[in-house]
């Protein structure tokens, strides 16, 4: 019985042990649970309280509310978008200040000492930058960096991983010799979009270097550019170089906007040979028209002069369905502006004929219809042109304007610099200078109605070296003159000249 006694305590200690052994992780993994419930609260409620935050915040369309604030006082469209700006010349300076305009930070960085090769170009007033620099580099930032320097690359890479976006126009390779390739650029900074301005695209001619006209050129512009019995012309305006800036301008913001859906950088080429074909795209819808016939709008028709195989050079024939010409006006013995461009947009034929004082060409059938008129333009141009001579050209655009015959005067740059309403409208604006003084520009030629532009002044070279070294980057003021000690940001000493014997 004894043994029987003991044998049942010893089984009630193991069995106690046991419970013991087993209540202990029990009651752990009930704390545990009872942690992870409060949390779960905390979180719950967090996540309720962003939920309500948002909900409030955004309508059903995901998009934030509309702002309160007036119009033109709510940031600029570009707001906290920072660009590193490699460019110079002018393809890609035009697209930096372009983004500048809409409010991007840019950062243009230039060589110690030298800068962009145009500071100094068709200088106009001694020892200050030039029109060509200031003009197309408002806006900015300037910061010095020689891109060779170890400590300079190192400045470069610390300014790509804080950027959104860098835009470049060398020369092809260029920037890969400099040791930043896409790949390189893209492990520093994964959202960072690079943008290029190149002559051509992929192709047999990619490695060649590429001026404005020879954009144009290679673009059509220049072959249907002039006068059929003369040689190809380019263009005043810089379709080539500004044109193709615009461009590469607009893949930017498209690409910025592809970021908030895919968070992640990419590539954006504008190819200035494919810029200058998109301006002239009209003239390859004639190309393919002249397979079907010849071109009844361009005036060698009505003259009975064939066509070749591939679209002449009109003229000042309309590029439309509509026949115009440049006509002379008031003055022009000796004034190389007074001229007017002349459209006979058929709607208002009859009024074009009751001003020159053709009445009878309303109902005349060699003049009454476009397709009888069309064997007759260089006529009908010759007779409008009779009155137009009689008016000056601002007189001939508004009596047109008041009948609506579409009609514009050639104006020229000094015609167009002293033009009131372009300077209230902020399309030439008037920038003060610390080195050259008062300067016209051209300001933002898009207008918007919530990102007002504000044009600043072109800086000086290097002026924002030591603000962006240490506001941007973060370097201490000892770093920062060490790193100009180092020669990082400073153009190298000229070494001094030794003195006569």
């Amino acid at each position: 019985m004894a043994k029987k006694r003991k044998k049942v305590k010893a089984k009630a200690k193991t069995k106690n042990r046991t419970q013991r052994v087993v209540k202990k992780p029990v009651r752990k993994a009930a704390k545990r649970r009872g942690k992870k419930s409060r949390l779960s609260k905390v979180a719950s409620g967090v996540v309720k309280t962003v939920r309500r935050i948002a909900k409030a915040a955004l309508p059903g369309n995901g998009l934030p509310r509309p702002s309160s604030k007036p119009f033109g006082k709510a940031g600029k469209a570009l707001d906290g978008v920072r660009v590193l700006d490699f460019t110079h010349v002018q393809s890609g300076p035009t697209c930096t200040q372009l983004l500048g305009y809409m409010g991007a930070d840019v950062i243009k960085i230039e060589r110690p000492g030298v800068g962009d090769i145009t500071r100094g170009q068709l200088r106009d007033v001694k020892g200050a930058d030039s029109l060509y620099f200031t003009m197309l580099n408002g806006n900015k930032r300037s910061i010095t960096i020689d891109s060779k320097h170890a400590k300079g690359k190192e400045i470069i890479e610390r300014l790509i991983k804080h950027c959104d976006v860098l835009v470049e126009n060398f020369a092809p390779g260029a920037l890969d010799r400099m040791g930043f390739t896409w790949e390189h650029i893209h492990k520093l900074n994964p959202r960072m979009i690079v943008a290029s301005v190149k002559g051509f695209g992929p192709g047999p001619y990619e490695d060649c270097k590429v001026y404005e006209n020879v954009a144009q050129c290679a673009g059509g512009s220049a072959s249907t550019t002039g006068f059929r019995d003369g040689p190809p012309l380019v263009t005043g305006a810089q379709i080539g170089d500004s044109g193709t800036g615009l461009h590469l301008a607009f893949g930017i913001v498209a690409a910025l906007y592809q970021r908030n859906r895919t968070g992640r950088g990419q590539k954006v080429l504008a190819a200035m040979q494919d810029g200058v074909l998109n301006l002239a795209r009209v003239k390859l819808r004639d190309q393919q028209r002249l397979a079907h016939g010849p071109l009844t709008e361009y005036s060698q028709y009505g003259e009975g002069i064939p066509f070749g195989k591939a679209v002449p050079r009109a003229g000042n024939d309309s590029g439309g369905g509509q026949p115009g010409w440049i006509l002379k006006c008031k003055g022009w013995e000796t004034d190389p502006d007074a001229y007017i461009y002349f459209i006979t947009q058929a709607p208002v034929w009859e009024a074009i004929c009751d001003l020159i004082g053709k009445p009878g060409w309303k109902t005349d059938p060699d003049y009454a219809k476009p397709p009888a008129r069309l064997p007759r333009l260089k006529h009908i141009f010759a007779t409008i042109e009779e009155w137009t001579m009689t008016k000056s050209k601002f007189e001939v655009m508004e009596i047109c304007n008041k009948v609506d015959i579409p009609v514009g005067p050639i104006l020229s740059m000094k015609e167009i610099a002293e033009e009131p309403s372009l300077r209230e409208t902020g399309t030439v604006v008037e920038v003060d200078h610390p080195t050259r003084g008062k300067y016209l520009t051209v300001g933002n030629p898009v207008k918007m109605s919530d990102s007002a532009t504000e044009v600043t002044r072109s800086p000086l070279l290097g002026e924002h070296t030591d603000e962006v070294l240490k506001k941007e980057l973060g370097y201490s003021d000892k770093e920062i003159a060490e790193i100009k000690a180092s020669g990082a940001v400073t153009p190298p000493e000229k070494p001094a000249k030794a003195e006569a014997a």
